[in-house]
């Protein structure tokens, strides 16, 4: 009898301890889960205005012609080169990768070359790019803040041509002020370094068409007619400052 009474004592114990116990027990601390990972994309969409410079190449060909146009002898063909340093304005807005914007920039040039004139030497034949315009529209690829492009459109440069002897250089004849319209295609590969700032090297080559220019002596008297054809090489480095598109948060 004794015996049973410990047992149902022992039993009842435990019973009262045990809800005790577990109540005592500290409760398990709340984790927060991690957040998610934040990528920041650069958005080429908005407004930018910028600078550039580098180094351009103007070839051109002399032919001899009547004032009518007509060829008469060819004078041969040299490369004016030298420095441009200009600006740009434009817009542009992306969907998705592709970027889409129009451009107009403007350049001072200071491209300058000459040769002997193969028909009536010792005549030499000299030409100077004095500035040069683009009227472009742009379509490109990004890969978030390297934006890859490609350009087309107008140009028009300012030239100026003249006619020195070949013993001391004295200018012999001059023709006025000759700006003439073309085409123009190029590429570039630009970087956003910071929000709002990017910086790019492109390559542009420019089509002008022939044109007839009329000679004059220093005294204004007529000195003869040339067609001249002219193409256009410039490599430069530009950085651009962007008004809207500002990096976003993607999740």
């Amino acid at each position: 009898m004794k015996k049973l009474l410990l047992g149902a004592f022992v039993v009842a114990a435990l019973n009262f301890a045990g809800p005790a116990s577990a109540a005592d027990l500290a409760a398990r601390p709340y984790t927060k889960a991690p957040p998610m990972p934040v990528a920041a994309v650069y958005d080429w969409t908005g407004f930018y205005i910028g600078a550039n410079g580098g180094w351009g190449s103007s070839h051109k060909c002399w032919d001899f012609t009547t004032p009518a146009g007509v060829f008469v002898a060819n004078e041969g063909c040299h490369d004016a080169t030298g420095a441009v340093a200009g600006g740009q304005i434009g817009y542009r807005w992306q969907a998705s990768n592709w970027v889409f914007g129009v451009e107009a920039q403007g350049d001072w040039a200071d491209l300058k070359g000459s040769n002997t004139s193969l028909a009536f030497a010792p005549f030499v034949n000299a030409s100077h790019v004095r500035a040069f315009g683009l009227f472009t529209g742009q379509l490109g690829y990004a890969w978030n803040n390297v934006l890859f492009y490609v350009k087309g459109g107008a140009a028009v440069t300012a030239d100026r041509f003249h006619v020195d002897t070949a013993i001391g250089g004295v200018l012999a004849a001059t023709a006025g002020n000759d700006n003439r319209w073309g085409g123009a295609v190029g590429a570039g590969l630009e970087f956003g370094f910071a929000p709002g700032w990017s910086a790019a090297i492109e390559y542009d080559h420019l089509f002008m068409q022939d044109r007839l220019i009329t000679f004059t002596d220093t005294t204004g008297a007529f000195f003869g007619t040339d067609r001249i054809h002219q193409d256009v090489d410039l490599v430069t480095a530009r950085i651009n400052y962007r008004f809207g598109g500002p990096v976003v948060a993607k999740y």
